[in-house]
């Protein structure tokens, strides 16, 4: 209870910022949108030129980039570390934090929260929509509670590989170059995994897992053959509630090891 008073304090705090400076948040929704909306025109002229993917229908490509978005747009609201290492580490506000008597990653994460974010989540869900109607899907009661599930897992699975990205930041005296490589890669989740070599796909299931945060939870619903791994989307919850949990560890140690900005 005492960290949704926190998230509402801090939301309404954010909330003042922003309405002071309004040109500034809607400049920041609509270059999220123009994106978001490049890649999925990269993905339409692709299928000018073929008319499928490893296997996979234009409308189920979008439908995966769809859902792609959500768990994205989640993620990037709730978890955006970006700046930790200069802002928190170089500049000395970890101090500040450890202060507090709340958990200093709880802290983080609401003192960094970009609700606008959310918007991108809400287009993936229209995407999803338009795509599902082509491809004749229907969604009951239990497959919404099923895609609330998924996508949790795929939030946990973003949050335990960044989280662990960002927690270097304690081992490390200089700000870590591997977020952006790290970013980079994680488009590969939104592609049908057939496409990749043996390696590749390893690595993005089992290392690595961004698959999980797009092409397999999102084959659940496409009643798709074996070839499209959605079997493999129930394990979702679990990859995220393992590298989530190796994520937390890896960095309350790493907050045991930092020793404060004074030199």
């Amino acid at each position: 209870m005492i960290y949704l008073q926190l998230f509402w304090e801090y939301f309404k705090n954010y909330a003042k910022t922003r309405l002071t400076y309004r040109a500034d948040f809607w400049i920041e929704v609509l270059s999220d949108l123009l994106f978001q909306g490049m890649n999925l025109i990269f993905i339409l002229v692709v299928f000018q030129h073929t008319e499928s993917l490893g296997g996979w229908s234009q409308a189920e490509v979008v439908f995966v980039y769809g859902y792609f978005m959500i768990p994205y747009g989640l993620f990037s609201t709730f978890f955006s570390l970006w700046n930790f290492s200069e802002r928190y580490i170089v500049k000395g506000e970890m101090d500040r934090v450890l202060t507090r008597p709340a958990h200093n990653l709880a802290q983080i994460v609401l003192e960094n929260m970009d609700p606008p974010s959310l918007i991108g989540s809400l287009v993936g869900v229209i995407i999803m929509v338009i795509s599902g109607a082509q491809l004749g899907l229907s969604f009951g009661f239990t497959d919404v509670l099923m895609m609330m599930l998924l996508v949790i897992g795929s939030v946990l699975v973003y949050a335990g590989i960044y989280i662990a990205i960002t927690a270097i930041g304690f081992y490390s005296d200089s700000p870590t170059g591997i977020a952006p490589l790290m970013y980079n890669i994680q488009n590969y989740g939104r592609y049908p995994v057939g496409i990749y070599n043996k390696v590749i796909r390893f690595i993005l299931t089992w290392i690595i897992p961004f698959a999980f945060v797009g092409v397999y939870p999102a084959s659940f619903f496409l009643n798709a053959d074996s070839g499209h791994n959605s079997s493999l989307a129930l394990l979702t919850p679990v990859v995220g509630l393992v590298f989530a949990t190796a994520a937390l560890l890896f960095w309350n140690h790493g907050v045991k090891r930092y020793r404060g900005a004074g030199s």
